[in-house]
C-alpha cells in the first residue's frame, strides 16, 4: 500500500511542481506573486478545449494556437493591467492578479457553467506495471515535462545573460533602467512565457484533472505551498516542494484520513513560515541598519 501511495503521491506532486513552477517564474523575473495562476492554468486548459474540440483543430494545430493565444493573453495583462500599478504597493498588484483570476473564472462559467468536460490524454502512453505498483502514461509525461522545464529555465537563469539581467530588473529596477535595462520588456516577456507554462500545464493536467471552471483554484493552493516549502523564488524548491506535499498529503490520506488530503497544504504553509520562513531552498533576507 505504502508503495502505491508514494508512486499516486509523485504523480499528484509533479502537476503541484508544473504549477508551481509557472508562478516561479514569475516571481523570479517580476517580484509579483500571481494569485491568479490557477485562473490562468485553466484558461489555458479551456483554451486548448475550443481549439481541438470544439474549433475540431489537430492537436498539435491547436496546442500552438493556445500557446499564442496565451502568451498575447500574458502580455495584454502585463502591459495592461499590472504595469500602471507596479510601482504601487504589493498589495495593489496582487489584488490585480486576484481580479484578473475572478474575470477569467467567470467568463468559464459563462460559456460553461459548472460543467465537467473531459479532455483526451495528450499521448496514449500504456501504463507501466512493476509488481504491484502502477504507474500511468500520462504521470509519466507529466514528471517528464515538469523536470525538462525545470532544468530548461534554471540554466536560462543562472547561464545566461538573458536570465541574469531579468532578474537584476526584477531585483532593483530602477538601478536597472538607470543602466539601459529595458525593465518593462523584460517583465512583458516573462508574464508571456509563465501564461506559455500554464498553457503547457493545463494541456497536461486537464486530462487528469477534467475540465471545470474552479479546476485553477485547488491546484494555486498546492502550488503556493509548494513555493513557500521550497523557498520562493527557487525553481527546484518548487518542484522539491510539490513533490513532497504530494507524497506526504497522500501518506497522510491514507493512514490517518482522506480529509488530510484537502487540508494538508494548509498545514504545510502553516508549519513553513513558523519554522523555517525562507523554505528549505529559500535564502534569508539580510537587512542592515
Amino acid at each position: 500500500m505504502i508503495g502505491q501511495l508514494i508512486i499516486s503521491g509523485l504523480a499528484q506532486g509533479s502537476i503541484y511542481a508544473l504549477v508551481a513552477l509557472g508562478m516561479t517564474i514569475l516571481f523570479r523575473s517580476t517580484g509579483v506573486v500571481n494569485f491568479g495562476y490557477g485562473a490562468l492554468f485553466m484558461a489555458g486548459a479551456f483554451t486548448l478545449y475550443v481549439f481541438t474540440q470544439v474549433l475540431g483543430f489537430g492537436f498539435g494545430a491547436g496546442f500552438l494556437a493556445t500557446v499564442i493565444v496565451m502568451a498575447v493573453f500574458g502580455m495584454v495583462v502585463e502591459r495592461c493591467l499590472i504595469r500602471p500599478i507596479i510601482n504601487r504597493p504589493h498589495v495593489t498588484v496582487a489584488m490585480m492578479t486576484v481580479a484578473v483570476s475572478y474575470f477569467l473564472t467567470g467568463v468559464a462559467r459563462f460559456f460553461w457553467g459548472q460543467e465537467v468536460l473531459p479532455m483526451p490524454p495528450v499521448l496514449d502512453v500504456p501504463p507501466v506495471v512493476f509488481a504491484d505498483l502502477v504507474i500511468t502514461g500520462q504521470d509519466l509525461i507529466i514528471a517528464s515535462v515538469c523536470l525538462v522545464l525545470v532544468t530548461a529555465f534554471f540554466i536560462f537563469f543562472a547561464a545566461t545573460r538573458q536570465g541574469k539581467l531579468m532578474q537584476a530588473a526584477s531585483q532593483v529596477p530602477r538601478g536597472a533602467a538607470l543602466v539601459g535595462i529595458n525593465v518593462p520588456g523584460f517583465q512583458c516577456t516573462m508574464w508571456a512565457a509563465a501564461s506559455i507554462v500554464a498553457a503547457i500545464a493545463g494541456t497536461l493536467v486537464a486530462p487528469v484533472t477534467m475540465l471545470y471552471p474552479d479546476m485553477g483554484a485547488h491546484l494555486l493552493i498546492k502550488a503556493f505551498a509548494a513555493m513557500t516549502l521550497g523557498g520562493f523564488g527557487h525553481f527546484g524548491g518548487a518542484v522539491v516542494g510539490g513533490i513532497l506535499i504530494g507524497v506526504a498529503e497522500q501518506l497522510a490520506g491514507g493512514y490517518i484520513s482522506t480529509a488530510m488530503i484537502d487540508i494538508f497544504a494548509y498545514l504545510a504553509i502553516i508549519a513553513t513560515l513558523l519554522i523555517v520562513p525562507s523554505g528549505l531552498f529559500g535564502r534569508k533576507e539580510v537587512v542592515r541598519v
